[in-house]
């Protein structure tokens, strides 16, 4: 089984940067991908981006040239650099791991999950 820990969400204003950083324990061998997805109040979780164990990424459109997923292997991490954050992107963050598949259909492993709030 894997265990998935999130940090590194918070407040911040329209135009802001964060990162969010997950971190892989347990049988970290079945992960050959990890991602985040997002879900904000009253909507459905949506998929924002993955990274497969060769470096293959993977955005949602309402994200592409801000977001930016990248993973350190030997330390099981996969981070999640946000700049230009808008209102919209608001929502609490999840990790999610395991094979490639069950990340983009939502079906690996998932950490506890991030606030993210950005202000106006």
């Amino acid at each position: 089984q894997v265990q998935l820990v999130e940090s590194g969400g918070g407040l911040v204003q329209a135009g802001g940067s964060l990162r969010l950083s997950c971190a892989a324990s347990g049988s970290t061998f079945s992960i050959n991908a990890m991602g985040w997805y997002r879900q904000a109040p009253g909507k459905q979780r949506e998929l924002v981006a993955t990274i497969t164990s060769g470096g293959s990424t993977n955005y949602a459109a309402s994200v592409k040239g801000r977001f930016t997923i990248s993973r350190d292997n030997a330390k099981n991490t996969v981070y999640l650099q946000m700049n230009s954050l808008k209102p919209d992107d608001t929502a609490v963050y999840y990790c999610n791991a395991g094979s490639v598949l069950h990340v983009l259909s939502g079906f690996g492993s998932w950490g506890q999950g991030t606030q993210v709030t950005v202000s106006s």
